[in-house]
């Protein structure tokens, strides 16, 4: 049977601009929330990074159970098995709610070392920990917006996470003008603001996404459940922990990494650090590209794996490595000729923006690699080829990332700010060559979760 290649597009496109805008507008909303928090000085910049990572820490169970989540939705949906798709979002919910309670609890009580860790100075200790523990103590909002959201995606609706994750961005945004230099009557709360603005923005995300269980042509519906008597399952459970426990061992060693490297770069100083979490920023909208089009390659491969189409699959997945780079390109010319612009939103002392040129140097190339592996490795996930994926984060991201950066910032020699990118680099490029060979081999396809 003939396959059109123009209505593949267009489909693969109508999949992913949803996936694409919402996490382009939730890495600018980040990036505009630092923008803001810079008005205070750098030490805020650099108080709120040093929540950065440990947040991402505390939601890696989250994040490994709904990729879990998005492939086996989007697996039944191409079996048209709706009873079990509908079965993996009950029982995902319940067990997130259990997790989500223990770990905020151990995280908001454990602040004041969690911080510590991560490389807080005196001038960035207080505010980081009363930041990171608002952020914890709203997590529920985020975690089930996050789980909803993924299992909508897996049943191919890519709309419903962009309006949440978009509306929730906005109420950020809004509330940041409100509250951290004091608007309209409202208080002056610096980097208490902060927080509180990013906090309701999950809750207005977490109802928008609970509602969307509730409308008529949802394939994974509330009313559908209780019409079905749909329980939780700990066969789904299995399910979902024996998928997700893979990337949660692949997250935990991609942090290990990232940890590493922002506690280096903290020890570098207040003003170096505010400027790569700067560049962390930018880069992460390099991530939201690939990651919206990672997204659109996972339900498409999903469904068409479901189908037993494997040779469809491969084709969407060209596609969305096409797309991608394309993306990538365009990133990196706009770091190539606007980069100092850029910096000068965030910062205004000379030296400061030249260290922020020197890093926007290394984004756009970093770029071009990142967004590519970002599609590879989802396509490979979403098929079930957790395993190798993990090896490949393992000596990428755990063991070169973190040589790399120590040998090139005080290890053998002190490059400083150039030592913490060339470990970014050498990262995301060791990546890509893990994941570019397996991609195309093609037996990912042979894979039955």
């Amino acid at each position: 049977m003939s396959i059109n290649k123009k209505s593949l597009w267009l489909e693969t496109i109508q999949m992913a601009w949803p996936a694409v805008l919402e996490s382009f507008f939730v890495s600018l909303a980040a990036m505009i929330d630092t923008m803001m928090v810079s008005s205070l000085g750098t030490y805020a910049v650099a108080a709120i990074g040093l929540t950065t990572q440990p947040k991402f820490i505390a939601l890696a169970v989250f994040f490994s159970c709904n990729i879990a989540v998005s492939a086996l939705v989007a697996r039944r949906k191409g079996q048209g098995d709706r009873r079990n798709a509908n079965e993996v979002l009950l029982t995902a919910l319940v067990f997130v709610l259990v997790a989500v309670i223990i770990i905020t609890i151990l995280t908001v009580y454990f602040a004041p070392g969690i911080i510590h860790i991560a490389g807080s100075n005196p001038d960035t200790h207080a505010d980081g920990t009363i930041y990171f523990r608002i952020i914890q103590g709203g997590m529920i909002f985020n975690v089930f917006s996050l789980v909803i959201n993924a299992a909508q995606r897996g049943s191919g609706n890519t709309k419903i996470a962009m309006r949440t994750n978009i509306t929730s961005s906005l109420v950020n945004v809004t509330f940041n003008y409100l509250l951290i230099n004091g608007h309209f009557g409202f208080p002056a709360l610096k980097v208490i603001g902060a927080a509180s603005a990013t906090v309701l923005g999950t809750v207005i995300a977490c109802i928008m996404s609970f509602s969307s269980l509730f409308h008529k042509d949802s394939y994974v519906s509330i009313p559908y459940m209780i019409q079905e008597k749909i329980r939780p399952s700990f066969d789904i459970l299995r399910s979902i922990t024996s998928l997700s426990s893979n990337f949660l061992i692949e997250n935990f060693a991609m942090r290990v990494g990232f940890v590493t490297t922002a506690m280096i770069a903290a020890r570098l100083g207040t003003d170096p650090f505010a400027v790569h979490q700067v560049g962390m920023n930018f880069l992460s909208l390099g991530f939201a590209f690939g990651d919206g089009m990672q997204v659109a390659a996972v339900a498409l491969i999903g469904r068409s794996l479901g189908e037993k189409k494997p040779e469809l699959a491969k084709q969407y997945g060209t596609i969305c490595q096409i797309i991608g780079l394309g993306i990538s390109l365009g990133l990196a010319l706009l770091l190539l000729t606007e980069g100092r612009f850029l910096f000068s939103l965030f910062f205004k002392d000379p030296h400061v923006l030249d260290m922020g040129v020197t890093v926007t140097r290394y984004i756009m190339i970093i770029v071009l690699a990142q967004i590519s592996q970002v599609i590879f490795g989802g396509c490979l996930r979403g098929a079930g080829d957790v395993k190798y994926c993990l090896f490949a984060s393992l000596v990428s991201v755990t063991l070169i990332r973190s040589i790399v950066t120590w040998v090139l910032t005080g290890g053998i020699v002190n490059l400083g700010l150039h030592g913490i990118w060339i470990g970014i680099l050498a990262d995301q490029a060791s990546r890509l060559l893990f994941m570019a060979p397996r991609f195309f081999q093609g037996k990912w396809v042979e894979y039955q979760i």
